[in-house]
């Protein structure tokens, strides 16, 4: 029996509306199906996940789809495991909710096998997880710079060297060699993963012609509860990997930080008081500032009220978290 020549592995979790879109576009990859297989890694789905898979995998046989049960239900983990029963030399991961273009898995094999990065990756497309103005601005705030500071991976036009990539594709045997994900965090699992790999001189590679669709949270209260983990378990990854810090993400700890010094003091001092109105106006000036311009490019200006709370949200939130981390040395997860 031929071997694949790349497995997909994905980890997944209750997907019943984004699954089946993520398995066409596999299908419709420009690369032959008969040279893929897709590792599924599911954490026991209450869903419909499993029975569209099946049903999936039954009208589709010419595309070898293997699911293995992931009762720990973390990303890491299933991503370790997804791997280790892959086939192929080549592993390409992906997320359940990410629809990848028809090239995506060709153009960065080829990128690869060029020798231009031992992890390559592409721009992500973020678009709304839902039809409402809300969802629309979650999207926007999540691809926007302000939000999401230097992830190349959100925004950039020009292919090169990156600290990280969002789905990237390498081969197995730079996992064996460099170690599995971390199965002690549940995010930021890849960015760890990417610093020990560019430790070990490897080079992560970014072009925006490789592009896929992903699809942000749809709520405040999803959005807010996701950076949370974000800046929880980004403090866990930077114990044992401080020199992977960069700038963009000591900001939101230090700012919310100041905004609650300046609270607290604003009870007994004036200056604070005024200080802290100063500081929280520049903020939101600039905010707002940034969702105009979008806005107005988008047509749509009730945009200029959604992407403030949704970036407002992301700051706090992860830098919330990564203090409650720190708080918290010995609490397991959130």
């Amino acid at each position: 029996m031929t071997l694949p020549e790349v497995s997909i592995v994905i980890p997944c979790l209750n997907e019943e509306k984004t699954i089946q879109g993520l398995l066409e576009a596999i299908l419709h990859q420009t690369c032959s199906p008969g040279g893929l297989e897709v590792i599924i890694s599911d954490g026991i789905s209450k869903d419909r996940t499993r029975t569209i898979i099946a049903d999936f995998q039954e009208e589709h046989p010419e595309l070898m789809i293997t699911v293995v049960d992931n009762p720990a239900r973390r990303i890491p983990t299933g991503l370790n495991q997804a791997i280790r029963a892959a086939r192929a030399p080549i592993i390409c991961r992906m997320d359940a909710h990410t629809l990848p273009a028809p090239d995506y898995v060709e153009r960065s094999v080829a990128a690869l096998k060029a020798g231009l990065g031992d992890n390559v990756g592409g721009v992500i497309d973020v678009r709304p997880g839902a039809n409402t103005i809300m969802a629309s601005a979650i999207s926007v705030a999540t691809a926007h710079p302000l939000g999401v500071g230097d992830a190349k991976y959100r925004w950039t036009t020009r292919a090169g060297e990156a600290d990280t990539v969002a789905f990237g594709t390498y081969y197995k045997a730079k996992v064996e060699e460099i170690g599995y994900y971390n199965e002690e965090l549940r995010a930021n699992e890849d960015y760890e993963f990417n610093s020990r790999l560019r430790a070990a001189g490897g080079k992560i590679w970014i072009d925006p012609q490789i592009r896929a669709v992903y699809y942000s949270r749809s709520t405040l209260k999803s959005l807010a509860k996701q950076y949370f983990s974000y800046g929880f378990w980004k403090f866990r990854m930077l114990r044992n990997n401080p020199q992977t810090l960069r700038w963009r993400q000591a900001l939101p700890p230090v700012f919310v930080l100041g905004i609650l010094m300046l609270l607290l003091l604003s009870a007994i001092f004036s200056w604070a008081r005024v200080l802290l109105i100063i500081c929280l106006g520049v903020y939101l000036l600039v905010l707002t500032a940034a969702s105009a311009k979008v806005a107005l490019n988008k047509s749509d200006l009730r945009l200029v009220f959604g992407i403030p709370l949704a970036i407002m949200s992301m700051h706090f939130c992860w830098g919330a978290g990564f203090w409650w981390s720190i708080l918290n040395p010995k609490k397991e997860g959130i």
